[in-house]
């Protein structure tokens, strides 16, 4: 009985300790990093504009049809769903009475003004290597050009004691240790630009990297195994691999690499679920040198241990098998029924309009989550002022799942493509996924 109680005691003494070393972290680990910023500078002001666009902040900041960067936006995880803050300039509800070290320390250290943790959906692990220049920028921009909205932020739906945020103080002591950005001398300036933009502000890793147990990206930056950008499943979403091999990016040009990023599609495919938002808000508005150093930058990574760096397709026999009437392999009828009409019977859809099947590296994907969810749940391409018009893929969620199947396969298979097989059972995985999907909050306009 004693062994019972000393147990207990220990146990709740463990607990204590570990809770006041978390919630002391903030001071000791994440010191507050002063800085005089005009707020009212115009370039400054500009510049910061600029950062936040590179930076991606609508696109997680702002649900959709809300307020822009009033939060709301339900991130899903495997515990529940978390949503973004309001970071708008709203004294109540936004970050209208951040100082500037408060703005600074949440940005590039996760930590909030009232010494918070904030969950690593907020990729601060990222933007540790911004610049103390840009993050000035940044705050003035927020400060002084955001309109101000006042909207509650929204608690998440994790379960207790998932919830609890002081644990969070161990994630960042493991995983989030302030760093500088660094590159191998004498790297071309813009290649150098290009890793800089990635690694940073662009945070590409947060969702294109593989994470572990703790939800760690395994890499932050290029590491000797190749594992930085190497692909990874998110909210349903599998983020293709953008080293260049081949799986990646082998079977793209730096110039493709541009166009997808200035306007969400190119001869070969298009941007859709997530991509399509991060086009839509962020790399749409970004300078074509900088759009340049980013295509040159991932097409220097060279391919993860293991892999080959180029794409080996097969023979094509799909075109003339369907162009002669020849259905007889498995998924063929239900191909020409309802998917040649767009992507036509030798695969290569139409440029710019409809997706390329042949040849497109996210079709024979290492993971086919992706090419799952967009023939289930449908998509459409983002607007930009480069294209006059978006397209809209419908969803075939009304079709069964063995036929989906068979669809998926044969392409997956066809026109020379090569990738693994899929079964009925993630094809029903998927639909619920999709169920599960999280809701945005908006609240309704007062009149």
């Amino acid at each position: 009985m004693k062994l019972i109680k000393y147990a207990i005691v220990g146990g709740v003494g463990a607990l204590a300790v570990a809770w006041t070393f978390a919630i002391s972290t903030p001071y000791w680990l994440t010191p507050k990093q002063e800085a005089i910023v005009d707020i009212q500078d115009p370039e400054l002001i500009q510049k910061g504009e600029y950062i936040a666009r590179a930076g991606d902040c609508g696109a997680c900041h702002t649900a959709p049809g809300g307020k822009e960067f009033a939060g709301g936006l339900g991130m899903q995880t495997p515990l529940g769903t978390i949503y973004s803050t309001n970071i708008t300039p709203d004294k109540k509800t936004g970050i209208g009475n951040y100082s500037y070290s408060d703005f600074e320390r949440a940005v590039r250290q996760g930590v909030r003004s009232d010494n918070v943790h904030l969950y690593p959906a907020m990729p601060f692990v990222s933007y540790t290597v911004v610049k103390d220049d840009e993050i000035e920028a940044l705050y003035a921009y927020f400060m002084s050009k955001v309109e101000p909205v006042e909207q509650d932020n929204q608690p998440s739906t994790l379960p207790w004691p998932t919830n609890m945020r002081w644990p969070l103080a161990y994630w960042q002591l493991f995983f989030s240790n302030p760093r500088p950005f660094e590159i191998a001398a004498g790297t071309d300036p813009v290649i150098e630009r290009g890793a800089y933009l990635v690694e940073g502000l662009g945070h590409c890793s947060a969702c294109h990297t593989p994470r572990g147990l703790a939800y760690q990206e395994k890499a932050v930056k290029e590491d000797p195994k190749g594992l930085f950008l190497s692909g990874s499943v998110l909210e349903g979403w599998y983020a293709k691999n953008l080293r260049d091999q081949d799986t990646g990016l082998s079977t793209w040009t730096e110039d493709e690499i541009v166009t997808f990023l200035k306007t969400g599609r190119n001869d070969r495919t298009a941007a859709f679920g997530s991509m399509a938002d991060v086009v839509q808000h962020s790399t749409q508005y970004l300078l074509e040198d900088d759009l340049r150093a980013i295509a040159r930058f991932l097409k220097s990574l060279p391919p993860s241990e293991g892999r080959k760096q180029k794409w080996e397709p097969k023979e094509d026999i799909t075109t003339a098998a369907l162009n002669d009437g020849n259905l007889n392999a498995p998924g063929a009828m239900s191909y020409v029924e309802h998917c040649a009409i767009c992507h036509r019977n030798d695969g290569r859809g139409a440029p710019r309009i409809y997706p390329a099947l042949a040849d497109n590296s996210i079709v024979f994907a290492d993971d086919p989550s992706s090419l799952i969810q967009i023939t289930l749940a449908g998509g459409r391409t983002p607007d930009t002022p480069s294209d006059i018009m978006a397209f809209t893929m419908p969803g075939f969620a009304h079709l069964p799942n063995w036929q989906l199947a068979e669809i998926l396969n044969f392409i997956r298979n066809g026109w020379g493509n090569h990738g693994s097989e899929i079964k009925d059972a993630d094809i029903a995985r998927m639909r619920r996924e999709i169920e599960h999907k999280p809701q945005h909050y908006v609240p309704e306009i007062k009149q």
